[in-house]
């Protein structure tokens, strides 16, 4: 009876319906099946901040490790003819003769001392450079004043605005008879603004005279040779031009390659913040795994050991293991940070993977393999583990970066890595002498600093939403 109320409730079917039915065709639709790794990958490719913060470690690693192989440059070579060098194309330099002591020129037919000392004392005129003015010396030289007993001289990176505003002063001549005075105080290839105010042989006039002077970059021929510019055999003449060494990231206060400096303060900064962040993960994952899978009193009583270690202040030890190691003053404190750092910092993990194994472990999955015989180590090794690997990286990429910048403050501080050796922290704590007039030596540092910390924390935002599972209906 149901087969024919069947028959009767189905409409008969009309001929073209009936053909059209028989050429349906059905799409399948099917879904590969995926792990949970390559679902977190699919999702972590979708991330694209995270994706950029993947290829910017992927850069700094190549930076760190394949950086010094490219670019070949001693890190502690100091270019004297290029102190404090912004970033810029090659340059060149004359070839100079070696440095010869210059005699003063001190006029015998006129006064060294002013008869009457005048109210007012007119500036010097003449001002100029004698010879052609190189990084190695500027000289210079005017006419005497009458009334003047000597002659202060000034220089300065910017044109004088008044007498308060003169610049740095380089010296006072003992008489007004002695007209000229040379400059050998750090040159660089750079304007300078020379002024020169006549003095009573007591105190100074109100009158000075301004002169603008490029220096030309000057190499001696020994210099030339010693920096592999020139051979030992060659013949070019004096006044020659040489092309010098390029520094694209430009020199520090001592000519110092910023570049190769900048690769070999990776090694150290990059090896404090993956080295101590994997062992203290690492030392966080046993402690608290250990605590939370087996639970009851004595979860509780380390747990609040790990509350203890967290009380103890890090600077502190960071001292006392300087102390221990016999580490003083101006010496590089990498082994007592990297120890510090490691002692101290493990609790935040171990509470992390404490209260995820606390989590998985009740669940359905676990009491069944209980039940089938499963030992501890099984369980432990083939399903709370794997289930907290999760947790376990995104707690490491946010360990690296928060390493990095510990090493950073302790090193611009003084209590971490000391000159010479090169790190992002020390370099930072050397360009903050001279930012204002060479902001490249610390903005490069700083740079470094805040894109390794920023690339690191986006990494580990996309880390997190991708492998969390509640994050997958989204």
């Amino acid at each position: 009876m149901a087969t024919t109320l069947t028959a009767e409730l189905t409409p008969e079917l009309t001929p073209d319906f009936t053909a059209a039915s028989h050429n349906l065709s059905v799409e399948q639709i099917s879904r590969p099946s995926l792990s949970y790794w390559e679902d977190a990958w699919i999702r972590l490719k979708k991330n694209t901040r995270a994706i950029i913060s993947l290829y910017i470690v992927i850069f700094l690693a190549l930076f760190t490790l394949a950086g010094p192989l490219v670019w070949q440059v001693d890190p502690s070579l100091q270019d004297l003819n290029q102190i404090s060098q912004a970033p810029s194309w090659p340059k060149t330099a004359l070839l100079a003769a070696p440095y010869e002591r210059w005699q003063p020129i001190i006029l015998d037919d006129f006064p060294s001392e002013p008869d009457t000392f005048p109210d007012v004392i007119p500036a010097p005129d003449g001002l100029q450079t004698i010879g052609l003015a190189t990084t190695q010396q500027i000289r210079l030289r005017w006419n005497p004043v009458v009334g003047a007993g000597g002659y202060s001289i000034y220089r300065n990176n910017h044109l004088p605005e008044g007498l308060n505003d003169l610049g740095l002063p380089l010296a006072t001549t003992m008489g007004g008879n002695e007209i000229s005075y040379e400059d050998r105080l750090n040159l660089e290839a750079r304007k300078y603004y020379y002024s020169v105010v006549p003095t009573d042989g007591i105190d100074e006039g109100d009158k000075y005279v301004t002169l603008e002077v490029i220096p030309t970059i000057a190499i001696t021929r020994a210099e030339a040779t010693a920096r592999g510019l020139i051979s030992a055999a060659s013949d070019l003449p004096e006044g020659a031009s040489l092309t010098l060494h390029f520094h694209p990231f430009g020199t520090d206060y001592l000519g110092r390659d910023m570049l190769a400096r900048l690769m070999e303060g990776a090694r150290v900064s990059l090896f404090i913040g993956i080295c101590a962040p994997f062992l203290f993960v690492l030392i966080g994952i046993l402690y608290g795994g250990f605590a939370g899978y087996f639970g009851g009193q004595l979860d509780s009583t380390l747990m609040r050991f790990a509350d203890f270690v967290v009380a103890l202040p890090f600077l502190l030890f960071m001292i006392l293991f300087k102390i221990a190691f016999g580490i003083g003053p101006g010496e590089s404190g990498i082994i007592p940070m990297l120890i510090a750092l490691v002692l101290l910092s493990w609790p935040g993990t171990a509470r992390l993977v404490r209260g995820q194994v606390l989590q998985i472990r009740n669940n359905g999955y676990i009491d069944a393999a209980r039940l089938l015989g499963a030992k501890n180590s099984y369980l432990v090794l083939r399903h709370i583990l794997p289930n907290t690997m999760g947790v376990i990286l995104v707690s490491l990429t946010f360990a690296v970066p928060g390493a990095i910048f510990t090493e950073a403050f302790l090193s611009f501080i003084g209590m971490g890595v000391a000159p010479p050796t090169p790190s992002w922290g020390s370099m930072c704590n050397e360009g903050v002498k001279t930012m204002l007039s060479h902001p490249h030596e610390l903005i490069f540092p700083a740079t470094f600093i805040s894109v390794t910390v920023l690339a690191f924390n986006l990494l580990g935002d996309g880390l997190t939403e991708a492998l969390d599972s509640r994050m997958r209906s989204r």
